[in-house]
């Protein structure tokens, strides 16, 4: 029994050498030094941007760019006119039941001073 089980472990670490050591013939370490690096590369240098003429963009292209525009401007447009009209409600709800709301307008001939409760 002795005898198997030494064997056993002899393989192991036969085994365990066989793949940590470099095979038969090969030395561990190379006697030549390591060539030396080449000579460094030139830099890259990049292109200058300003190498060549600036591209505009096409007719297409701007005609985008502008429709989009007067699209988000209309948009906006839109959401204020639906604000002041939301605006323009509550002042009216709130004068039926007798409040009144500080509605102002730019060029009003009335400022938010004159709404104040003089007590």
């Amino acid at each position: 029994m002795r005898h198997s089980i030494a064997h056993a472990i002899s393989a192991c670490l036969r085994t365990l050498l066989a793949l940590l050591l470099p095979a038969t013939g090969q030395r561990r370490k190379p006697c030549h030094p390591a060539p030396a690096p080449a000579d460094p590369a030139a830099p890259v240098i990049p292109v200058s941007p300003w190498s060549r003429p600036w591209t505009s963009p096409s007719k297409e292209e701007a005609a985008e760019l502008f429709r989009l525009q007067a699209d988000r401007h209309a948009h906006a447009e839109a959401a204020w006119e639906l604000r002041l009209q939301w605006e323009r409600r509550r002042a009216a709800t709130l004068a039926t039941m007798g409040v009144d709301y500080p509605y102002t307008y730019e060029g009003a001939p009335f400022g938010l001073d004159d709404f104040r409760a003089s007590a």
